[in-house]
């Protein structure tokens, strides 16, 4: 197996936009905020605290004003020194990655924005937090989050005053206060033009209209790994070859974070051996050669039948949701586990679907060298039914298999938008039908009229016929295999469609 070296470390992409963190112990209502100041439902919110781990980065938007970046990090637990103490149960284990990343999102910051819980009073982890920002040397304003009406706003913010930082009431589950917050955010950030281009049909002028109840657990990603139609439509933007989307998909622990680690060479997500050590959906960005290359990192997804907790039924429908809003998915396979019944799963989930996707077949440098032609077989005969999709084998740990991964990704994105013109589709088309005619199907042999390319990603062929009926599967996989071949889709899905242009006798 031939072995390509990884991709040099690249620079993170860092927004021309100035950016503000929200911090602050598990369970105060960050990613509730963060959500209604994006105006969508993004970060993944619950009742539980230390459901959020790694940053996430989202835009505060509003008509005739500054936009700013806001980054939502993890739950913040330190001791009176500074270090890290052992946090609820939901972050037990992650305590001193999360400050990690939470410091990395302060220390990109203009300001920073200490989320506390207006019902549950000042607690030893706000002050030991406030001590620690105070530090920074950094803007920070004390948001007092749940304080659901002005009534109880002198009482419930008297003893935050000792933290020393400016204050503000809000509710992030009810908007009060939303639109000040934003207004005091931007009095942290740096002095600078107002970005030009807001959106006309932008409604992101009144926070109050946005519903996003705290503890709900709400998100917008909302898929189902059964049952969906593929849409007829172009997904996303027009094609833009200097931007590229990835989003990572598999099974719990079979290495996505490592790989996006790796593949950006920045430690930006928490690796962890337990499984389910990522929830959200966290877009990484880096910049390679003239390219912008996002990946999006994923919850793990199981069977639905062994899902019982409600935070993993909300994370695996986001990573479902996810492969909708990329360019190119890589489905992330165990090569220890083998092929097991859910990666089939998601292997006919995203063929039915036509979702261009490629398989990354991980920790491939700790199968035994005996075992590599048992195991390769395994995953080809997997893919036995969409052989167009790209295999791959990668160590995440080691960097072995690396190097093709983003070219073949770019690969995959550009075949989805080839356009062939109707008349040398059928001059193809003539030799297709020339070199091995349809077979005589109740004693009649299908006829073709023409060929036309309906619409891109995927590439959409719809050959009129007198009788699509008579169209038989083995014929059908037989033109679309003649097809790829002769215009070089070699790796991105592609619709074959079969249309009777005349009425059948006795209609």
């Amino acid at each position: 197996m031939p072995i390509a070296q990884p991709p040099a470390p690249s620079a993170p992409v860092t927004t021309h936009l100035p950016k503000i963190a929200l911090v602050g112990r598990p369970n105060v209502g960050k990613s509730t905020l963060f959500n209604r100041l994006i105006r969508a439902n993004r970060a993944i919110t619950h009742d539980r605290p230390g459901v959020t781990r790694d940053r996430m980065e989202g835009q505060v938007r509003s008509r005739g004003k500054q936009t700013f970046a806001i980054v939502d990090t993890g739950g913040i637990t330190l001791d009176a020194h500074a270090a890290v103490a052992q946090g609820p149960e939901g972050i037990r284990g992650f305590e001193a990655e999360i400050l990690r990343q939470a410091e990395a999102a302060m220390a990109e910051a203009a300001g920073i924005c200490l989320v506390v819980d207006g019902r549950d009073g000042l607690t030893p982890f706000d002050e030991h937090l406030a001590a620690h920002l105070r530090r920074a040397g950094k803007p920070v304003l004390v948001v007092v989050n749940k304080v659901d009406g002005v009534e109880r706003e002198d009482e419930m913010l008297a003893e935050f005053h000792a933290l020393g930082f400016p204050l503000l009431p809000v509710s992030a589950a009810h908007g009060h206060n939303v639109r000040v917050l934003e207004d005091e955010m931007r009095e942290m950030l740096p002095d600078e033009p107002e970005e030009e281009g807001a959106e006309e049909g932008d409604d992101a002028d009144d926070a109050e209209d946005f519903d996003a109840p705290e503890g709900e657990g709400d998100t917008d990603n909302t898929g189902d790994a059964e049952g969906d139609e593929p849409s007829a439509e172009p997904k996303g933007p027009p094609y833009d070859p200097t931007h590229l989307r990835l989003a990572m998909l598999g099974r719990p622990n079979a290495g996505k974070s490592s790989l996006v680690n790796a593949l950006t060479g920045q430690q930006r997500m928490i690796v962890s051996d337990m499984a389910g050590t990522t929830r959200d959906s966290v877009d990484v960005s880096f910049e390679s050669g003239d390219k912008t290359i996002t990946f999006v990192d994923t919850a793990g997804v199981r069977r639905r039948s062994r899902i019982t907790d409600s935070v993993e039924r909300y994370s695996v429908n986001a990573s479902l949701k996810s492969t909708t809003k990329a360019h190119v998915t890589l489905l992330v396979l165990d090569a220890l586990q083998g092929v097991t019944q859910q990666d089939k799963r998601l292997v006919d989930l995203l063929d039915e679907r036509k979702t261009p996707f490629m398989v990354l077949v991980n920790k491939i440098d700790l199968v035994p060298r005996k075992l590599l032609p048992d195991l390769e077989a395994s995953f080809k005969g997997m893919l036995e039914f969409c052989p167009h999709v790209p295999l791959l084998y990668v160590s995440a740990k080691s960097g072995k298999g690396l190097g093709p991964v983003l070219p073949m990704a770019e690969r995959v994105r550009a075949e989805c938008h080839v356009r062939v013109g109707t008349g040398q589709l059928n001059r193809a088309m003539e030799e297709v039908l020339t070199r091995h005619q349809p077979p005589v199907v109740r004693r009649l042999r299908p006829k073709f009229f023409y060929l036309t390319q309906a619409e891109t990603n995927p590439p959409t062929f719809v050959f009129f016929v007198n009788d699509a009926d008579r169209i038989q599967t083995p014929y059908a996989r037989y033109v679309e295999k003649s097809l790829r071949r002769m215009f070089r889709i070699e790796h991105a899905p592609m619709r074959v469609r079969f249309r009777s242009s005349h009425k059948k006798k006795g209609e």
